[in-house]
């Protein structure tokens, strides 16, 4: 039982960490919109997902004194994983960022993220239900 709960719990762990670090990635996107030669950002989520989750054992921390020493965690490991989108429709000063896509994936990574705490609230709550006295 243990393990199984374990099991669920590591995979919204990794979940949520992977939709955060996606969800800077997006703002960021969205924050650079008027940069010129900005190329958008993203992640293969299921993929980076899938990945992380068959990895053998936890990727341990570097501890570093300094923001800008390599591996400070900031990225939840996606620093490998992110992709450049290609534009559907080029600019002149050659940022790829459309601000329609920015906003649905934004609104779509958001309310994913929200779903995953619901079904964490829900796990422990049946858990708990499971535990009490009657």
């Amino acid at each position: 039982m243990i393990s199984k709960l374990d099991k669920t719990l590591n995979f919204h762990h990794q979940a949520l960490g992977l939709r955060a670090a996606r969800q800077e990635l997006l703002a960021s996107n969205i924050a650079n919109s008027d940069t010129p030669n900005f190329k958008a950002k993203d992640i293969d989520f299921s993929g980076v997902l899938r990945e992380k989750l068959s990895a053998s054992s936890p990727a341990t921390a570097l501890n570093t004194t300094s923001p800008q020493h390599i591996g400070n965690g900031k990225d939840h490991g996606i620093g490998n994983s992110i992709l450049y989108r290609i534009p559907m429709q080029p600019s002149i000063d050659g940022n790829t960022v459309d601000m329609d896509s920015e906003r649905t994936r934004f609104a779509d990574n958001s309310i994913q993220y929200d779903a995953s705490i619901t079904f964490i609230n829900m796990q422990f709550r049946h858990l708990q239900t499971a535990m009490q006295e009657r």
